[in-house]
């Protein structure tokens, strides 16, 4: 048995073990989550330096941090965090 084998083994005894409910709820965190990170990083690509706390480069590598990265970007890493990016 090679190591991808036992890993997705692995993965598929666990999510057994979930109920159903579980399972939706893990599903809709993550995608929270994902959609969260996704809208930081838009948001710190169309974003001019100057408004922005920080090397933009540092920022890249925060947001992908579960939760705390993109809630960090937005709520300290934005000059004016009240003012919403405009889509050109």
């Amino acid at each position: 048995m090679n190591a991808h084998t036992k890993s997705t083994d692995t993965t598929r005894k666990m999510k057994k073990r979930l109920s159903r409910g579980q399972r939706v709820t893990v599903t809709a965190l993550t995608a929270a989550q994902l959609a969260l990170a996704a809208a930081a990083a838009t948001d710190l690509a169309r974003r001019p330096s100057s408004d922005i706390r920080g090397p933009k480069f540092l920022w890249s590598l925060a947001i992908p941090i579960n939760w705390v990265g993109p809630i960090a970007y937005f709520t300290l890493g934005r000059v004016n965090p009240r003012e919403l990016p405009r889509l050109k």
